[in-house]
């Protein structure tokens, strides 16, 4: 009863404060913020047993005129309602419209003249070039060929239905199109078209290029963010039969398996990509450098199809050319074999014929480990300039040597670097399906994390961009002003590479080094990988998962990570040495003075700024019989007395200045020149955010007391992590190494 009335009191007590004043702590736990758990999506972060997720089957015949650089294309899309809701219509995405006139995209840009500007700045800015983009909409009409009644809001399509569509049924509906190929150097664009003037042909990277559903969900109903160029895409798994007609001296990489190999290889090409399915040591070059320059010159007028199936994939794209040179390797992953594949024009060589396909391959395995065992059948890095951008098995990657073919260790490490992020982006969120439109940092913050895994095991001599701890502190000692927290939507924020990239994986690489631990953290990503493949996971699902398959409670963590931008900084402000008195004989008498509190105050309370005076003494005193409650028995005080004589007992206190609360990691440096590095748990902060203390008893005596000596926490300022204070960084830095 005494502790219900106190646990009430308590609670009564916080209830009031929380009328005044919201409750801010640290440690508070997200439950509030996150949906609430249901039969869709459960408290423990997997799918509930009434999960579903609609899908949408596309069946495309289009035709790349080479010409007037334009796609003339027609779908039917068979649309599978799996929700329990009834739609009355459906929502697609026209993301071509991006390049349209009218686009809210040039209306909401800002812009500014300065004194000097480049042509090419000025008539990206302004939108000079005259370039008629967007899609034009010739028909959509059901099956039986009826027109369908639809509307266009900007980069969405809306079609409504001619009856309600129920729980269980699809619907099918056909949509003819046709647009404008963009520049990519001229007009940007996540795809589109580079021309060379020296052989006068182009490299064509083709997505976003037929319309396609939107995702209907269970927590947002149907995904309504205007694409406006950044934020990429929320799509829907579903199977593709796709036909693409181009010049018949092209090569094309595309989504998917080639069906039709003999119809539009060389019996010579044919050969030797069935060669390339049993080579796992090296890869096959299928059409060589030779006979790119040879289709560069022909300007062939006669047409091929291309035909390509996909199966459980949520988008399609292609890229096409005369001048691709194409090359392929067969990897074991589990039970999988699917190809490493990369097409590149004589420009990428002998940098991509080189490292491109090894980069495919290391990317797929390493990722593999630590995910799910890769599941399509290939997986493709098309050489383009300036981009980096992917789709499922294949992504567009930069990285071109000199004209001479040179070229420095930056340009390889910054190729192989792009290979990996955008080949990794196979797994987050081409298989486990985040919304990207509106949680950008789940694919490109995860993925980014674990290409800091794949390059750190594959590229031992590598610099490291992003990921490791030390390399967000510039960010995080930035401008807070121009910061967004992680769960902002990526068209709102300002930073984005430091943010939804940077700072999101090396937050995990934090997570996984310096708070759980590899062991702990890697299963639990796993298991997050495993429940969500093929699925949309949402943040709190995420969040969910790491929990449950860890037994860590990482709610603080979520917390200051990804809903503020507060960084860290912790401080030592005081170590204390103290040593038991020598006459700590007599405890017979000393008891007879002890109060409550004695033994926290005991010593002196000088602050030292070294070690240089010698521990302060303090007593033990004998346990008061009051002290002990209704406990009969009685510890041995001289045993404790005893045990205690010689130790150190040091008494530190930190604080934290940047806002982060994070595991404090204390690197002790001993007299006798051994060191010793120990971890608290975030949680001694759980009763003051602010500030910290307490009391390590050492055999040895100390010289030197370091937090974060391995820089594993991004801590800001690293001239305050050392007792006795360091005045410099480089002194601080120096003691490290020591």
């Amino acid at each position: 009863m005494i502790k219900y009335i106190t646990t009430l009191f308590i609670g009564m007590s916080l209830i009031a404060h929380a009328q005044t004043t919201p409750w801010q702590g640290k440690f508070e736990q997200l439950g509030q913020i996150l949906p609430t758990p249901n039969e869709y999506r459960t408290g423990s972060g997997s799918p509930g047993p009434e999960y579903w997720q609609q899908q949408a089957d596309y069946v495309i015949t289009a035709e790349l005129n080479d010409e007037n650089q334009s796609i003339t294309g027609a779908e039917t899309v068979t649309y599978h309602n799996n929700s329990p809701d009834v739609l009355t219509y459906l929502w697609l995405q026209l993301d071509q419209n991006l390049f349209d006139k009218e686009s809210n995209t040039g209306k909401t840009k800002n812009t500014t003249i300065q004194d000097s500007v480049t042509t090419k700045e000025i008539a990206g800015d302004l939108e000079l070039y005259d370039f008629d983009g967007g899609y034009k909409i010739k028909s959509v009409k059901d099956v039986n060929g009826k027109d369908l009644k639809h509307f266009v809001n900007a980069t969405m399509m809306r079609i409504d239905l001619p009856q309600p569509l129920k729980r269980g049924e699809t619907y099918s509906f056909k949509i003819e199109w046709s647009y404008n190929i963009n520049d990519r150097m001229k007009v940007g664009g996540r795809s589109g078209l580079e021309y060379f003037p020296e052989d006068k042909n182009y490299v064509y990277t083709i997505a976003q290029w037929f319309p396609r559903m939107c995702v209907y969900d269970d927590l947002e109903g149907w995904q309504n963010k205007q694409f406006l160029g950044r934020s990429e895409f929320a799509t829907v798994f579903g199977n593709y039969k796709v036909k693409i007609t181009t010049p018949a001296d092209h090569i094309m990489a595309a989504t998917g398996v080639l069906q039709n190999p003999k119809a539009v290889l060389t019996a010579e090409q044919v050969a030797r990509f069935e060669k390339a399915k049993t080579s796992f040591d090296a890869p096959v070059i299928i059409a060589t450098q030779q006979e790119a320059i040879q289709r560069e010159k022909s300007k062939s007028k006669e047409k091929k199809t291309w035909e390509f199936h996909a199966e459980d994939v949520r988008d399609f794209a292609f890229a096409t050319s005369r001048k691709f040179i194409w090359d392929a390797q067969a990897v074991k992953v589990g039970n999988n074999t699917p190809l490493a594949m990369s097409f590149y024009p004589k420009e990428g060589n002998p940098l991509w014929e080189k490292e491109s396909t090894k980069a495919v391959k290391n990317t797929i395995v390493t990722y593999s480990k630590f995910t799910i065992d890769y599941p399509y059948p290939v997986a493709i890095s098309v050489h383009a300039a300036s981009i980096g951008m992917e789709y499922p098995m294949i992504c567009f990657n930069f990285g071109r040597p000199n004209k001479d073919g040179s070229y420095s260790d930056n340009t390889k490490w910054r190729m192989i670097g792009v290979i990996v992020h955008e080949v990794g982006h196979n797994f987050f969120p081409m298989i486990i399906n985040n919304d990207e439109r509106e949680t950008t940092w789940m694919d490109e913050g995860v993925n980014s994390f674990v290409q800091y895994l794949t390059q750190v095991e594959n590229y031992k001599d590598m610099p490291q961009r992003r990921g490791h701890a030390q390399g967000i502190v510039p960010y995080m000692k930035g401008d807070k002003t121009t910061m967004r927290p992680l769960m902002t939507s990526g068209e709102q924020v300002v930073q984005i590479g430091n943010e939804q990239y940077n700072k999101a994986a090396t937050a995990l690489n934090i997570l996984r080094e310096a708070v759980m631990g590899p062991e702990l953290f890697d299963h639990a990503f796993k298991e997050y990988a495993q429940r969500w493949a093929f699925k949309h996971p949402k943040p709190s699902d995420f969040f969910r998962t790491m929990e449950d398959a860890s037994a860590f409670d990482l709610d603080w963590f979520w917390r200051g990570w990804f809903y503020t931008v507060d960084h860290v900084d912790l401080s030592v402000d005081q170590v204390r040495w103290l040593k038991i008195r020598e006459d700590n004989q007599n405890l017979e008498s000393k008891s007879k003075t002890v109060k409550t509190g004695d033994l926290a105050t005991a010593g002196s309370t000088t602050e030292n700024s070294d070690f240089n005076n010698g521990p302060e003494p303090f007593s033990l005193i004998e346990t008061d019989g009051r002290l002990y409650g209704e406990f009969l028995s009685r510890i041995n005080d001289k045993a404790v007395v005893d045990k205690m004589k010689g130790k150190n007992f040091y008494e530190v206190t930190l604080s934290n200045k940047g806002g982060l609360v994070m595991p404090v990691i204390i690197e002790w440096s001993y007299k006798d020149g051994t060191k010793e590095i120990e971890r608290l748990p975030a949680e001694i902060w759980r009763t003051n955010e602010q500030k910290i203390t307490k009391v390590f008893v050492k055999d040895k005596e100390v010289t030197n007391v370091v937090i974060d000596p391995l820089k594993e926490t991004a801590d800001i300022d690293t001239n305050n992590n050392a007792f006795p204070k360091v005045d410099q960084p480089s002194k601080f830095d120096q003691l490290r190494k020591n």
